[in-house]
């Protein structure tokens, strides 16, 4: 029951972060036209590009054989998501990256590219699901490595409560 919870909450957050995104890409879209560079504040520009590749560009061109790739991701993220351990860290990174990944998924099944907005020198542009799914992929990792180290010091400690171990 409770990793459906989680599942749930990690849902909600999913579609935040869809909104959060559509809603930023829509605004650049309507005010910025393609390929003007707009300075925001010191290195950070916006911008609007098309992506019809995967992250950063890769694989350009990969139409439907991206688009399915994107979904079969989407639903293995989910299964690992009602799967994975009950840490919170973990509900929430599967989230963003749910969202994330389903937001540029909208993006390519609406309008055959990915938008991107965000443009810091020396880096490819990218967008508020590319920041959601890079965020969420590193709190996955960190929640997994965690996971492993509590279950690693449970295991050397047995499961009495400190200061009850056994001893002479």
């Amino acid at each position: 029951m409770r990793n459906q919870r989680h599942l749930i909450w990690a849902l909600l957050l999913a579609a935040a972060v869809v909104v959060f995104d559509q809603a930023s890409k829509a605004v650049i879209v309507a005010e910025i036209n393609t390929g003007d560079l707009v300075n925001v504040i010191g290195p950070l520009d916006f911008t609007h590009s098309h992506n019809d590749g995967v992250a950063f560009g890769l694989a350009g061109g990969g139409g439907i054989f991206v688009i399915l790739l994107a979904a079969i991701a989407l639903v293995a993220l989910g299964a690992f998501i009602a799967s994975a351990p009950e840490g919170n860290l973990t509900w929430i990174a599967g989230g963003m990256i749910l969202g994330g990944a389903a937001g540029n998924l909208i993006d390519r099944i609406r309008i055959g590219h990915v938008t991107d907005f965000i443009l810091l020198p020396n880096w490819p542009a990218f967008n508020l699901a590319d920041c959601a799914i890079t965020i969420g992929v590193i709190l996955l990792a960190v929640s997994l490595i965690w996971g492993e180290k509590e279950s690693r010091e449970k295991e050397a400690g047995g499961d009495a409560p400190e200061g009850e171990a056994g001893g002479p």
